[in-house]
């Protein structure tokens, strides 16, 4: 239930909802003109001061973009991935493309109050597309979006509050960007050959990859967990996923075993490095599993794997094939990889084992703010919880 000084509308009621346009590509006079013109892919939650492409008034005129003024809030009306449902706010006069819907707020509607309620409904909104076949949103269907409406005093006090936390969060990921940026720094400079030499260091002895690791044989199944492998947590037990995994169907014969830690090429692609596994259990037969031939410290390893200068040199090593196409152990054996002696790998780990942790610090921070914002944003949005205006405002 509302307070009893706000009310419920619709977007539509509220605003004027539009879209804009793309001029003709064959057109070159079209392009390259003055005029900022967006597309979805730069709606993300974001205020948007610049645009990747500008266009002519001549491009304008002969075609359906139209120019927004700055406060105007842009969403994407398609895109099938995170895109659809994304809102950004034009913090410059710019023209869009047809697959972003402009909403222009009427007076007394706080721009920055509803980017951040339309910002809390994202999940929601996207639903509203998955009516029809395209799974698109319209601006019929932006119209019914239903809004709640406080007094502007309250929607201009509650945007400030959140902005406040979008600051704090903002900060927070360039925390997190720089600590990313100091570890692939760091192990650049440990790990790289030429690095080294240009800080009088020698270069790291490397081995052929056969006699490092070999690869592990297909294990009949015993009833061991089924793992999972991506490139964006790592080897992990499926029964941990919160996301939808497909499941074997049938028997699970010629999946082959993987021990705590084995790295595991992912079958998704090489780009992302081999991943470690602090599991035991089984993976599709598709995988290709390393175990380590001779002593090594194997978070050297861990955190070569996913260097760029590894990356680059497998890339090499399979140039040629498809994308996505499952890198066999023949791929990989041939490579020369780092040997140093056990105490230098164990350096060089813990360095970048503390760079890492660093970064997990900040994440874990980044996560912490983006909750209790949620949190809070629940709270405001719907009147749950009241802000207190300033006295001048009270007063008039």
């Amino acid at each position: 239930m509302l307070p009893k000084d706000w009310h419920r509308s619709t977007l539509g009621e509220i605003a004027r909802i539009t879209s804009g346009g793309t001029p003709d590509r064959s057109k070159p006079e079209y392009w390259g003109g003055d005029i900022p013109w967006v597309t979805t892919g730069e709606i993300q939650f974001n205020t948007i001061t610049e645009s990747a492409e500008r266009i002519t008034q001549a491009g304008l005129q002969n075609s359906s973009a139209k120019r927004f003024p700055p406060g105007t809030l842009l969403m994407a009306m398609y895109g099938q991935g995170k895109t659809r449902g994304q809102v950004a706010k034009l913090g410059i006069e710019a023209a869009t493309n047809q697959a972003c819907a402009a909403i222009q707020l009427q007076d007394h509607y706080d721009p920055d109050f509803y980017f951040q309620y339309l910002s809390s409904q994202y999940e929601e909104i996207r639903e509203l597309g998955n009516a029809g076949t395209q799974k698109n949103l319209s601006g019929g269907i932006l119209k019914g979006v239903p809004v709640p409406v406080p007094p502007h005093r309250e929607q201009r006090r509650i945007a400030q509050i959140l902005s406040t936390w979008d600051q704090a969060i903002a900060a927070a990921e360039r925390l997190v960007a720089n600590g990313q940026r100091q570890k692939q720094g760091l192990t650049q400079a440990l790990i790289s050959d030429s690095s080294r030499k240009s800080r009088g260091k020698a270069s790291l002895h490397r081995e052929h990859a056969s006699l490092i690791f070999s690869p592990r044989s297909v294990r009949r199944n015993d009833g061991l967990e089924l793992l999972s492998v991506m490139q964006d947590i790592g080897v992990v037990p499926r029964s941990s996923l919160d996301r939808k995994v497909v499941m074997p169907e049938g028997s699970t014969d010629g999946y082959k075993l993987v021990e705590p830690g084995d790295f595991v090429i992912s079958l998704r692609s090489f780009e992302g490095g081999l991943e470690y596994s602090r599991f035991r259990g089984l993976v599709s037969p598709a995988y290709t599993v390393l175990k380590s031939a001779k002593p090594i410290v194997e978070d050297f390893y861990r955190h070569y794997f996913k260097s760029q200068e590894f990356i680059g040199r497998l890339a090499v090593a399979v140039i040629g094939i498809r994308d996505g196409k499952q890198i066999s152990y023949d791929d990989f054996e041939f490579l020369r990889l780092p040997y140093p002696p056990i105490s230098e790998q164990q350096t060089i780990a813990d360095v970048l084992n503390a760079a890492e942790q660093a970064v997990k610090r900040h994440e874990a921070y980044l996560q912490l703010l983006r909750r209790e914002k949620a949190a809070l944003m629940s709270q405001l949005l719907t009147g749950k919880r009241r802000v207190e205006l300033p006295a001048e405002e009270v007063a008039a």
